[in-house]
């Protein structure tokens, strides 16, 4: 199982899209483990997008963020970093595929609705940036039988 860092950004709290973006995510079959809404500080802001520092967004991205409340996620699931970003759609929702979260939801190529980790890597990094000890849950859900076949031995 493989947990991964979503962000609901300010304009999909402010359009009231946090619903209809989660059930995607759970449609699929992955789990959600750890949720939190909140502010984004600009130090926390700064801390996730050190790696864009100094580029000519950068100021906007961190003013976007921490504009409005977000919805932070921890999700869970075999592979689901891949699955995550391919229900995500590309970065623009103006060249995003229909049927994908940007594609369905977004016009702009600065509001983008989401942020997902893009490596087990980045995922490990913001999910502590994010999550202290003990808010990223383990749990077993009744359903989960039906969405992995473990007949083989191990879930697939």
């Amino acid at each position: 199982m493989e947990t991964t860092l979503l962000i609901l950004k300010p304009d999909a709290v402010q359009r009231g899209l946090m619903g209809r973006i989660i059930t995607r995510f759970e449609e699929k079959g992955l789990q959600i483990v750890g949720a939190k809404l909140t502010m984004i500080s600009p130090e926390t802001a700064a801390t996730h997008y050190m790696d864009h520092a100094g580029k000519g967004f950068y100021p906007g991205l961190v003013g976007f963020m921490t504009s409005a409340p977000v919805l932070i996620l921890a999700v869970r699931g075999i592979g689901a970093i891949t699955i995550c970003r391919n229900l995500m759609g590309a970065t623009f929702g103006s060249k995003a595929a229909a049927g994908t979260i940007r594609g369905d939801f977004g016009v702009s190529n600065s509001f983008n609705l989401i942020h997902g980790s893009d490596s087990p890597e980045a995922a490990a990094r913001e999910l502590g940036i994010f999550f202290g000890a003990g808010e990223v849950l383990e749990y077993t859900r009744a359903g989960d039988r039906w969405v992995y076949d473990s007949s083989s031995g191990k879930p697939e």
